[in-house]
This record gives structure tokens, sequence and C-alpha cells, in this order.
């Protein structure tokens, strides 16, 4: 086995509970990478997560809900918004709206 650092296996327990919406809207292309980090933390819960995603200048369902948006935002269940994205906040706020624990095992 070659020397180095050990891998952690991350196990995630969570309890069903109603469809958890997640949204993002999408402004710049800096932004877009962040849709790879919600696909990537949604996938995990499968059904239990619906993801749609919003392109600025091109979709306009979001603007009735939320107004106009200058910066790329997620929004879980219509309530909770958040403005200042990055992948670990991203990851945090779906886990927390799923009410999932992560485990981290070695």
């Amino acid at each position: 086995m070659p020397q180095g650092r050990r891998l952690r296996a991350r196990k995630v327990w969570y309890i069903r509970v109603a469809k958890i919406t997640v949204e993002f809207i999408n402004t710049c292309p800096s932004c877009a990478g962040y849709e790879d980090a919600v696909r990537s933390a949604a996938s995990q819960f499968g059904d239990a997560v619906e993801v749609k995603f919003y392109q600025a200048g091109k979709d306009i369902d979001y603007l009735r809900k939320y107004g106009p948006v200058s910066k790329g935002t997620l929004i879980i269940n219509g309530r909770k918004k958040y403005d200042n994205l990055s992948n670990d906040l991203i990851r945090r706020a779906i886990f927390e709206a799923v009410g999932a624990k992560e485990i981290e095992e070695t």
C-alpha cells in the first residue's frame, strides 16, 4: 500500500421529509462553477431535493418570485437566501435543509 494520506469515506444519514426545493440564480460566468457544487450536493439525496437553475438574462421566472438579482444566489425552499457563495457553504446549506448529518469515517 502506498504511503500518504488516508482517504476518508463519508456516509450521509438523513430522515426523509417533504421535498426540498433548491434554486440557483446564475448571474455571471464566475458563478457557473457553483452549479456543479449544487448538483453534487443535491445528488447525494436523490429525489428528496429538487434543483432548479435560472440564468439571468435568459430566464425571467425568478423575477416574479425574488425580484432583480445582481449576484449569484442560492435559495432554499423559497425562504432562505444565500448571496456570498462558496462550495462549502452550498454543501452545508443543502445538508442543513434536508436535515442530514455527515459522518466521516477513517
